[in-house]
C-alpha cells in the first residue's frame, strides 16, 4: 500500500485533500484510482489508512477509514549534533539511515574544523521525509539549521549529553553511561575532529566524554553508529 506524508491533516476530520504535487504522484504516476485504499503519516505520530473517494490529478479526495496514533512511538529520545560532512552525500546518507533506524532530532554544528559552513535544509528534510514513508515511521526527525558549536553547547538540554572525540583521553563506552528509556544529546566532529578548545567547552557545560569504538570512524559513520548504539541499547 503506498504511503503519504501529510503533515497538515487533522485527526479530527473525516476528509483530506492532497497537495497538488502528491496528487499528481498518486494518480499520475502511481495510477491509484477511486477506491483504491493509501496510507499517511502526519510526522506526529499519526497513522491513517484512507480511500480514495475523488481521483483528481491537482486535489485527490481521500476519506480516513483508520486512524492510529503515537504509531511506533519510542521510549527514549536522541538528538545527534553533527558537524556536515564536505562531501554532502554521506551527510544525506547518515540522515536516512538514522531515520530508518529511529531518532527524534539532529543539529547541524559549524565547528572550528569544519570543512562545510551550510547547508540546504529544505533538500535534507527531503531525504528525511522519504526515509519515514520507506520505514512505516509515524514520526518525522526535527532537522534544525546549522549552528555554531558554542550556541548548541551553552543551550540548555533536559538529559544525558555526550561529546564523542579522538584525542587520547579518559573516556568511557555510551554503553556505560546512557540511562536507559531517557533523553540523550551526542555531538559527533567533522572530519577533523574537535579542537581542544571545543572540547574543553563541552565539558565545561557538563558534556561527558565518550568513545564509539577502536576504529577512526568517518564523521556519518561515527554520527549512524551512536544512533545504531542508543537504539540497540534502549531496544
Amino acid at each position: 500500500m503506498q504511503i503519504f506524508y501529510t503533515p497538515d491533516i487533522d485527526p479530527q476530520l473525516a476528509t483530506y485533500s492532497l497537495s497538488e504535487e502528491e496528487s499528481k504522484h498518486c494518480i499520475r504516476v502511481l495510477r491509484l484510482q477511486a477506491g483504491d485504499h493509501v496510507q499517511l503519516v502526519d510526522g506526529r505520530g499519526g497513522f491513517y489508512t484512507a480511500r480514495i473517494t475523488d481521483a483528481h490529478p491537482k486535489r485527490t479526495q481521500l476519506q480516513t477509514v483508520e486512524t492510529r496514533q503515537q504509531y511506533g512511538k519510542r521510549n527514549h529520545f536522541l538528538h545527534i549534533a553533527v558537524a556536515p560532512t564536505k562531501n554532502i552525500e554521506r551527510l544525506e546518507w547518515f540522515l536516512e539511515k538514522a531515520t530508518e533506524i529511529g531518532i527524534d532530532e539532529v543539529s547541524l554544528l559549524l565547528c572550528q574544523r569544519s570543512e562545510r559552513k551550510e547547508a540546504k535544509v529544505d533538500r535534507l528534510n527531503k531525504i528525511i521525509t522519504s526515509a519515514i514513508k520507506q520505514s512505516l515511521k509515524a514520526y518525522h526527525p526535527q532537522l534544525n539549521d546549522i549552528q555554531s558549536f558554542s550556541k548548541l553547547v551553552q543551550a540548555p538540554f533536559d538529559g544525558q549529553k555526550f561529546i564523542a572525540h579522538c584525542l587520547p583521553e579518559e573516556k568511557v563506552s555510551l554503553a556505560s553511561q546512557l540511562e536507559l528509556h531517557g533523553r540523550s544529546l551526542i555531538l559527533i566532529g567533522p572530519e577533523g575532529d574537535f579542537t581542544e578548545k571545543e572540547i574543553d567547552e563541552a565539558l565545561q557545560n557538563n558534556f561527558k566524554p565518550i568513545t564509539l569504538g577502536e576504529s577512526r570512524l568517518r564523521t556519518e559513520t561515527a554520527a549512524l553508529e551512536a544512533c545504531f548504539e542508543v537504539n540497540f541499547l534502549n531496544r
